[in-house]
Parts: C-alpha cells; structure tokens; sequence
C-alpha cells in the first residue's frame, strides 16, 4: 500500500474541508456546504474522522468522518456521514481501507448499528454497499431543518 489510514488531527481539517467541497460538487450540491475550519475546529468533539495519507507527500487523499448515535430499536451506533477519495487517487484501495477501518472501530465499540446514504443514483457506491451486505432501504425518506428554520422555530 502506498497509502496509511490513521486518525484525523485538527491540521487535517483544511483538507477534509477541501474534500467535502469536491463530494458536494460530486452530489450537485456545491452551494449546501456553509462548515468552516473554524467551525470544525469549535465543534471537533461532536465527530470523528480517519484519513488516508499517501506515503510519499503525506498529502490526505481521503477521508470517513463518523459519529456515535443512539438509536432506540437497537441502542449505541455508529453514523458514516462521509466517505470520500480524491479522484486521481481512487482505485488504490484507500476507501476499502477506509471502510474496514470504520467497520473495525464500530466493532470495538460495541456498536449495533452502522448507518449511512447514498444517492439513489450513485449506482457504483450502491453496487459497492450492497456487495458488502447493506440493507439499502428505500422506505424512508430524510427531514432535514436548516440553520435558520431551528432559529425560528426554536423561539
């Protein structure tokens, strides 16, 4: 391997930031990203994150950010909300490196559940995610409130 899987530091965050930008652009939604280093760096205790580090220039190359859930039907979980490689650097192994890493730490921590999305016309990450036994379900749909939704209707 010509790359390392290890956790991420707060230095990292410039270019996990960098990588968000390039998934949203990937996902048609290049204007939804308003997180900033700082922010990042204010809300670090709220995610973790493991890196792929190439060997040569230690330039990060890829990314998983994760954070712990409680989900009542099954108890302590785990949440994937990223999974990202650099273009130029996929089919190198470095998001199944990623990946077994994650499953690996959901492992250690007891988790009983792993969660994640993917678009429903991202066809290659559903191929991959069904290939390694996830249940892909097509019932439940996302709500999300905005920043200034909460605002107002937090009042």
């Amino acid at each position: 391997m010509n790359f390392k899987i290890r956790k991420a530091l707060p230095e990292d965050f410039p270019s996990i930031l960098e990588m968000v930008h390039a998934l949203a652009e990937f996902e048609q939604e290049p204007d939804k990203v308003t997180n900033t280093i700082e922010q990042m760096l204010a809300e670090q205790e709220y995610f973790e994150c493991f890196v792929g580090v190439d060997k040569k220039d230690l330039e990060i190359i890829g990314f998983c950010l994760y954070y712990f859930v409680y989900y009542t039907w099954v108890g302590k979980s785990m949440y994937l909300d990223d999974l990202y490689v650099k273009e130029a650097k996929r089919g190198m192994g470095v998001g199944s490196e990623l990946l077994k890493t994650l499953f690996k730490t959901a492992k250690e921590n007891n988790c009983k559940r792993l969660r994640w999305q993917v678009l429903d016309w991202n066809t290659n990450a559903i191929a991959l995610y069904e290939k390694l036994g996830a249940d892909i379900q097509k019932n439940w749909l996302n709500c999300d409130l905005d920043y200034e939704t909460i605002q107002q209707l937090g009042q």
